[in-house]
């Protein structure tokens, strides 16, 4: 992997990734000339006990700009409003210019609830510079790129000791509220534990300190005994619908022996874990014949620096349909109660998937 970083005009990092040395790198661009100036702060919900983040001025953020304007694209004008250069890069990593987290965040008003500044980091992953393209068409390579991207980009955060957890994930279509097309996702970096991935660990630390073992670890060797619902087994990295899902056609990508966090992965688990990725992705686009919605985050151990031997590196795939003229939305019960009811079984889902063959070619 080779890394090249940069700075644009308003002061923002610009880090660019290839499989091969990189050569005509322009300057790095920016749509802005100004630093935002402007920082989120964070309240804390009396009766759940969490904080919410709030940063008005992403109300001017950009949203479904015509055709003609993608500040994603690529382009050897320097007067042309886009946060990317030129060059023979691979993967691009900048920070978000409307961040929901900032590490700048040094303060926050008084309120009648408790108040902190909004500390943390947001930043946006170019997957690649087709922007016709989406994730599940690019190479094996490519795609193991990406991972070590993650990876690297978990690393670099890791080091503020104020950050707690990352996580990447990617919003795609229009149906989970993206407003710019081209293939990208985001990694959030938090100064505590989000609530999901804090109950997750919670749980799981609890499975391990009783049994020795991980509980995703001890799932996925169950759903692998039964076979009912896996998409994709290799010899290092596993995907199924998972016999508790919540969301119509949910799958999970994981390696089959726990790993902590991107980090940890060895290269044979790696491009395992990328062939999974693919097949999942390639399976839900041919699904109906057309780009398919979801939500993917990947989850991973909190960046303490202590050990976590009962987290298991995993993405989970939420996506939005229920059938093929509907969309899923979250009903009464699952947003008030966060109690999901299902009107699909998992294995009529994953009988569905695991009825589309696909053809990966080898990296």
């Amino acid at each position: 992997m080779h890394r090249l970083e940069l700075t644009k005009p308003d002061g923002r990092g610009l880090t660019l990734y290839a499989l091969e040395a990189m050569h005509d790198v322009g300057p790095a661009p920016s749509p802005f000339l100004e630093p935002l100036g402007r920082f989120p702060h964070l309240r804390r919900h009396p009766l759940r006990d969490e904080w919410i983040t709030y940063a008005a001025y992403r109300q001017d953020r950009t949203f479904l700009p015509p055709p003609e304007y993608n500040p994603l694209a690529v382009t050897t004008d320097a007067a042309a409003p886009t946060e990317l250069p030129a060059g023979s890069w691979d993967v691009a990593v900048f920070d978000n210019r409307f961040p929901s987290l900032s590490p700048d965040a040094a303060e926050a008003p008084a309120s009648i609830v408790e108040t902190a500044a909004g500390v943390g980091k947001c930043e946006v992953v170019v997957f690649t510079q087709d922007s016709g393209s989406a994730l599940g068409r690019l190479p094996l390579r490519h795609i193991d790129l990406l991972l070590q991207v993650w990876a690297d980009r978990t690393a670099r955060l890791a080091a503020d000791p104020r950050i707690a957890y990352v996580l990447p994930f990617e919003n795609r279509g229009a149906e989970v509220g993206v407003t710019l097309h081209h293939p990208h996702g985001q990694i959030y970096a938090y100064p505590e534990v989000p609530p999901v991935p804090a109950r997750m660990q919670r749980v799981a630390r609890e499975y391990f300190d009783a049994r020795g073992r991980g509980v995703l670890q001890d799932h996925i060797a169950n759903e692998l005994a039964s076979g009912e619902r896996i998409l994709y087994r290799g010899g290092h990295a596993v995907a199924f619908v998972p016999a508790c899902a919540r969301y119509p056609y949910e799958v999970w990508v994981a390696p089959i022996e726990p790993v902590a966090t991107f980090c940890d992965l060895d290269a044979a688990t790696r491009t395992d874990l990328a062939r999974a990725l693919k097949t999942v992705l390639m399976k839900y686009d041919a699904l109906w014949g057309r780009p398919f919605p979801y939500l993917m985050a990947w989850y991973q151990a909190p960046v303490d620096g202590a050990p976590h031997p009962e987290c298991h590196l995993h993405a989970e795939f939420y996506p939005p349909y229920r059938t093929r003229d509907r969309l899923k939305y979250l009903a009464g019960t699952e947003l008030a109660a966060g109690w999901f009811a299902m009107d699909a079984l998992p294995e009529d889902k994953a009988r569905e998937l695991q009825a589309i063959n696909v053809e990966i070619d080898a990296p």
